[in-house]
């Protein structure tokens, strides 16, 4: 269990656009990971994982923690940038800001109103735009600069939970190799911070909507990717190099409307820091 830290509930928001309601089919119920995973981390490693993943996101920067990005139908919210989609909209990507929500709150913590409402209450980028300083984007903004450690926890549990999952969905033949390669990465600070972070940034690798030509890119697909190496800084380098070359064949794979080559060197910066000490 990933120690519990001294948590400031930070401020409370401006009243909501639309009534909360609950989140019942995003609640996340307690796993066997989540009780006792491979990653132990301690304070300190969650504060450096945590101020990383804001820089890796959103350069570290307030107002990164309420972002909508170009040609995007959902904004992204907190230093993981957590999908939250509009009512209506179900796109390809795993929708995380409702669990985090849910997580947050199971911690004794008071999100903002306007956070808890199961859909985005902004339907596109214009009228979220309009909005964007206005008192419940700011009031966002302004709980999740105060609540980082929960963000960093958080996305540390997804990555936890994120190995049982994937030994279910992989092929027979991969599993030995996929939690061998998992434990090696994690032999080393910068291996953790990996794991932590690649889950974040581009899933777990088990959706099945998130795939180019049946070639995923997700965590499972890395560890999948990875060559034999020997554990700690050695298989951490190994994994970031098998990240980016995942990472290449997406954008091979992609649709050319998309344009994902234009995002290959933020890709492969990201990727890069996992190869190199905390």
């Amino acid at each position: 269990v990933l120690p519990t830290l001294c948590l400031i509930p930070g401020c409370s928001a401006a009243p909501p656009i639309g009534q909360p309601q609950p989140f019942g089919p995003h609640a996340i119920e307690p796993s066997a990971a989540q009780k006792g995973g491979a990653l132990k981390l301690t304070a300190a490693q969650k504060s450096s994982i945590g101020r990383k993943i804001w820089q890796n996101e959103s350069a570290g920067k307030i107002t990164g923690l309420t972002h909508w990005n170009d040609g995007e139908e959902f904004p992204s919210l907190g230093i993981g940038h957590f999908i939250w989609y509009p009512k209506g909209f179900n796109g390809r990507w795993s929708e995380t800001w409702p669990e985090f929500v849910n997580y947050a709150m199971r911690q004794g913590l008071q999100v903002p109103a306007v956070g808890r409402n199961p859909d985005c209450p902004w339907p596109n980028k214009p009228s979220f735009m309009r909005d964007f300083n206005g008192p419940q984007l700011a009031g966002l903004r302004h709980w999740l600069a105060a609540n980082m450690t929960i963000q960093t926890e958080f996305i540390a549990y997804k990555s936890q939970e994120a190995l049982p999952r994937i030994m279910r969905a992989a092929p027979a033949h991969e599993q030995v190799r996929i939690k061998s390669n998992y434990e090696k990465v994690a032999a080393s600070a910068n291996g953790v911070y990996a794991l932590v972070d690649y889950v974040n940034f581009k899933g777990d690798g088990t959706n099945p909507t998130e795939r180019y030509n049946n070639q995923g890119w997700g965590l499972m697909w890395v560890l999948m990717e990875m060559k034999n190496v020997p554990a700690g800084q050695k298989a951490a380098r190994e994994f970031s190099a098998a990240a980016k070359r995942r990472l290449d064949l997406r954008i091979a794979n992609s649709p050319r409307a998309r344009g994902e080559s234009r995002w290959r060197p933020g890709w492969h910066n990201r990727c890069d820091s996992y190869g190199r000490a905390l």
